[in-house]
């Protein structure tokens, strides 16, 4: 898409631009970087061991509940 090397308020305004549903990152450090009262769709931090993709897909459960019912735009945290 064109998007590497974005910082996270540019991929924030690329996402609702293109009416993403929601931002998945690993970034453990967005919530301080960001201000979340102005998220303009649900983000996700996925918090696992590493970042290898095994550890993130124990979590795609845990993202899909996060996400299942008709997220606002607000900070999810999941973890192991």
């Amino acid at each position: 898409m064109g998007w590497v090397g974005s910082k996270n308020g540019e991929l924030l305004e690329l996402a609702r631009v293109h009416c993403f549903s929601a931002l998945l990152t690993v970034d453990r450090g967005f919530e301080f970087q960001q201000n979340i009262k102005l998220l303009p769709v649900p983000v996700v931090v996925m918090v696992a061991p590493s970042i290898l993709l095994e550890e993130l897909c124990k979590l795609v459960p845990k993202v899909v509940s996060a996400l299942s019912s008709d997220p606002k735009p607000d900070l999810y945290r999941v973890s192991m």
